[in-house]
């Protein structure tokens, strides 16, 4: 009787149809892990890339998810910088088959739309939060409405940020804000050093909200407001909305799936 070999796995399959495309961060272990992945596993330019690898931190990743938003291309995150939260473990062998058996989440960011003092309409997207931070020594005052309705007339604090789930554990966790389940349909508000109203830390909204702060005393009270890293000064208003037509599409390895860990970042203590 014939042997009959056995047949390939899905990941052996599909590692051999994925094509790697690079980005690393200025850091110097990012740059040599570029130049070795490179010529170990060859690689084309990303923006004809089935899979973007990307080598250095947090805020490479960022940059990257900016960088190819709307292409709907994954992005398979390796941590050769200081914070790491949205990457995998790096580890040179293996590579295709690790990206082809790996884990795919998908998240939406937030679309921020500013009215400023010169009379400008800007806008800009947030993969983990926005947040408005007073310009000089003064407190700003801001008021808050969602969905229409004014919610908090008068907030004086150092500013006020809306973050995604799978920002919760960044800036707005540092706020004093909750962790939010990858999967939650929810946006977290949070107040930044709130003064009054004292007892307000902030809420939970639907992902379907629209929030809108106006500043107060916008001239004598100066307000920035920033998207990840874009940021717009001596503003009037910010409104903000998740963007659902946006997918942002992550890989992680079996077992370190951001779900995971931002459901395991809430048992750290």
């Amino acid at each position: 009787m014939a042997e009959v070999a056995p047949a390939p796995s899905r990941g052996a399959v599909f590692a051999d149809k994925v094509r790697l495309g690079f980005v690393a961060s200025p850091a110097p272990e990012a740059q040599a892990a570029l130049k070795k992945f490179a010529k170990r596993y060859g690689a084309v330019d990303p923006s004809s890339a089935s899979v973007i690898v990307a080598l250095g931190g947090d805020g490479l990743m960022l940059a990257t998810l900016h960088r190819f938003m709307g292409t709907e291309v994954p992005i398979y995150g390796m941590h050769r910088g200081s914070v790491g939260f949205l990457m995998n473990e790096f580890i040179e062998d293996d590579l295709p088959e690790r990206v082809a058996n790996a884990k795919l989440s998908i998240i939406h960011p937030l679309k921020m739309q500013v009215e400023n003092m010169a009379g400008e309409t800007l806008n800009a997207l947030a993969v983990n939060e926005v947040h408005l931070f007073r310009q000089t020594a003064q407190s700003a005052r801001l008021s808050i409405s969602v969905d229409g309705k004014e919610r908090i007339g008068e907030l004086v604090a150092d500013g006020v940020l809306v973050a995604t789930p799978a920002g919760s554990t960044a800036y707005n966790f540092s706020a004093g804000g909750p962790i939010l389940p990858l999967k939650a349909k929810l946006l977290a508000l949070t107040p930044i050093s709130p003064f009054r109203p004292r007892r307000w830390r902030g809420a939970l909204l639907s992902n379907k909200a629209h929030v809108k702060i106006t500043v107060q005393e916008a001239g004598k009270r100066p307000v920035s407001a920033v998207a990840d890293h874009a940021e717009f000064r001596s503003i009037l208003s910010v409104s903000i909305r998740e963007e659902r037509a946006i997918g942002l599409k992550l890989l992680f390895d079996p077992g370190h799936a951001l779900e995971e860990r931002i459901l395991a970042e809430q048992f750290r203590f």
